[in-house]
């Protein structure tokens, strides 16, 4: 299960709402809520490497590559290169990070972050 999640997480952006993309599992879902009207041959090339690296035909950093290029051309890829504080604020604020809760589904910790 390891390798379904990436070395690294993408974060992307959709209007008002950021989302961590952490592994195959979280792009996967990302990807099938896309709208239909925006899809192209950028959107097909990630859908095929995230399901070819979840059914383990290729390496999982591939289909993060693939992911990123898609979510670079889409526009809602976020620049997140230097970790934001967390715990600033008032007592209990965790920043932007909302933990996810429940059971680990083998790759999605998908997180939405405000």
């Amino acid at each position: 299960m390891k390798d379904r999640i990436f070395d690294r997480p993408i974060f992307v952006k959709n209007g008002k709402v950021k989302t961590e993309i952490s592994g195959l599992t979280d792009a996967l879902n990302f990807l099938e809520e896309w709208p239909k009207s925006r899809r192209g041959s950028i959107y097909d090339t990630a859908a095929r490497a995230c399901e070819r690296a979840s059914s383990g035909q290729i390496h999982a950093s591939i289909a993060h590559d693939a992911f990123a290029s898609f979510a670079k051309s889409a526009k809602i890829l976020e620049n997140v290169s230097t970790p934001q504080p967390v715990g600033k604020g008032t007592k209990g604020d965790l920043g932007d990070v909302v933990p996810k809760t429940g059971e680990n589904d083998g790759g999605s910790c998908l997180r939405r972050l405000a």
